[in-house]
């Protein structure tokens, strides 16, 4: 594994540093599943196959999401001219890159699944306790 340059082993870390710009990338609620199950689909899909292939998340969610992620130019819309049209999102080159990272995130998931239980357990807990 890569190491990290110096000047992120050490504090402070200012606004315009990598990991907080890749953090905020990643904060959205949806992002890196809509990324990752863009490029599961081979690196685009059309609507209704992205919303079923991903349970929980609302159209509204995905419609905006994915607009999200066209503006930052890590996903592009193509209208088909076919009666009635038909749009697919696809990865662009761009999106591509931002799946590495995404992988080996979901990766590290998969190998800590039981310390992951265990803090949302906790996290859980936590909830309970703030509303008693």
């Amino acid at each position: 594994m890569t190491q990290l340059p110096e000047e992120y082993r050490q504090a402070p870390f200012d606004e315009t540093c990598a990991p907080r710009r890749l953090l905020r990338l990643f904060s959205g609620k949806w992002t890196t599943m809509i990324l990752h199950t863009l490029h599961l689909m081979g690196g685009g899909s059309r609507p209704g196959q992205l919303l079923r292939n991903i349970p929980g998340l609302s159209k509204k969610m995905m419609t905006q999401t994915l607009r999200e992620l066209e503006q930052l130019e890590l996903v592009e819309r193509e209208v088909r001219q076919v009666m009635p049209p038909k749009v697919e999102y696809r990865l662009t080159k761009l999106g591509e890159v931002f799946i590495e990272p995404i992988e080996m995130l979901y990766t590290w998931g998969t190998l800590h699944e039981a310390e992951l239980s265990q803090v949302a357990a906790a996290s859980k807990a936590l909830s309970r306790s703030a509303l008693s």
